[in-house]
């Protein structure tokens, strides 16, 4: 434990309000109804882990069905390799493995953090900027282009989708005419993905071969739903959050110039505290009762949420569990998921947090607060907020006589 002075997260601050923690106390479940069904959240961290474990009784097989509501009206394919369960999971998920490590690569690394850095100029030159949708946004996108092999132009488009690739305000007509833009963006991009010697995702999935064959329509559409929706919200989430952080908290800054190890441990801890996927769904098609003791039983075709914020700030296994700890080690927590069907996307979103931080650390004195809109998510048992719908803050270089 550092000697930070780690003062609790102001309620104003992303995530400073913890729904599930009386819950997580006193019964280690909660109840939320989604799709008319009530189902229980799994909300301390060692039981979710066991759930995340046992795939063959608590399963992903599950199309359109990944998170607590159905995405039925957004897309007609499921997700590859997340919404199917082992083996069948393990040879989707080597097709495209690989380019997802590809952020482990120095080369890769370097690309990266020039593409950060660059993005952090902007917003000095600018001097003030909207960190959700003018810096976030761009960045993931962006950074999205380059894990993919494709033209950094490329995204651009992708930027008009929003924070959301399926929905982002729209009212319902708006999301489903979105979705098929998306859908038909997917289609029109694999038609002309014929160079045999190209690597980028769409040419990689056009040319590789599962179990003998090559991949169906349905099943490189579902990978692309997968790449570009799993990781968007989430990243972008996680990103302004680090920034509201540092706008409330500019002696983090101090904190991380002062050892730049700590650099990799406050990537960890920030990835816990925003924690911004809620809940994964799994279906129990025999049935099963919840481990742990928990005495909740869950009927045959039922399903139970995994909710991840919850387990993330287990007081029985972080200390100071709602406070923002930036050289917490060990720091066990499942942001990125756990056990088989764990994030694809982890390396990348280290990537762009890591060169975040260090591109923060030397270009930037301190973050200013100028104004913030919060996103919250209401259910029927919560609600939680889940980062900003706009965050405007001022960009202070380092060296300025300001």
């Amino acid at each position: 434990m550092s000697d930070e002075p780690h003062a609790p997260t102001p309620a104003g601050c992303p995530h400073g309000r913890d729904p599930f923690k009386a819950a997580r106390e006193a019964e280690g479940v909660q109840r939320m109804t989604a799709e008319g069904e009530e189902m229980p959240l799994v909300l301390r961290l060692q039981d979710v882990r066991r759930v995340c474990k046992d795939w063959k009784t608590f399963s992903n097989d599950d199309p359109l069905m990944i998170v607590p509501h159905s995405e039925e009206k957004v897309r007609d394919v499921r997700q590859l390799p997340i919404e199917i369960d082992p083996p069948q999971h393990t040879g989707y998920r080597k097709l495209v493995e690989p380019m997802f490590r590809r952020p482990q690569e120095p080369e890769y690394l370097a690309a990266m953090e020039a593409l950060v850095a660059g993005h952090v100029d902007a917003a000095l030159a600018a001097g003030e900027t909207e960190a959700v949708r003018r810096f976030a946004l761009p960045l993931q996108s962006r950074g999205l282009a380059l894990l993919l092999g494709l033209p950094l132009a490329e995204a651009e488009r992708w930027i008009g989708w929003g924070v959301h690739v399926y929905h982002d305000g729209e009212d319902e007509a708006g999301m489903i005419a979105k979705a098929r833009e998306v859908d038909t963006y997917f289609a029109e991009t694999f038609a002309r993905s014929t160079d045999p010697d190209a690597d980028d995702f769409f040419s990689h999935l056009n040319r590789v071969e599962h179990e003998g064959r090559p991949l169906t329509r349905e099943e490189k559409q579902g990978f692309a739903h997968m790449a570009f929706a799993g990781g968007r919200d989430t990243v972008i989430g996680t990103v302004s959050g680090i920034l509201g952080h540092l706008s409330e908290h500019p002696e983090a800054l101090d904190f991380l110039r002062d050892d730049p190890a700590r650099i990799v441990t406050a990537t960890e801890e920030y990835v816990r505290w925003v924690s911004p996927l809620t809940a994964i769904a799994r279906r129990c098609p025999a049935g099963a009762e919840l481990p742990g003791g928990l005495g909740v039983s869950v009927p045959p075709g039922g399903r139970v949420g995994l909710c991840w914020p919850s387990a993330n700030r287990d007081a029985a296994v972080f200390e100071a569990a709602d406070e923002v700890v930036l050289d917490r080690a060990p720091n066990p927590h499942v942001g990125f998921g756990f056990g088989a069907h764990n994030c694809l996307g982890q390396h990348q979103a280290r990537a762009i947090i890591r060169s975040l931080l260090a591109a923060l650390c030397e270009k930037v004195e301190r973050i200013e607060r100028i104004s913030a809109e919060p996103r919250l998510e209401t259910e029927s048992s919560f609600v939680r907020q889940v980062g900003w719908d706009e965050l405007h803050v001022r960009w202070v270089p380092r060296h300025s006589s300001a």
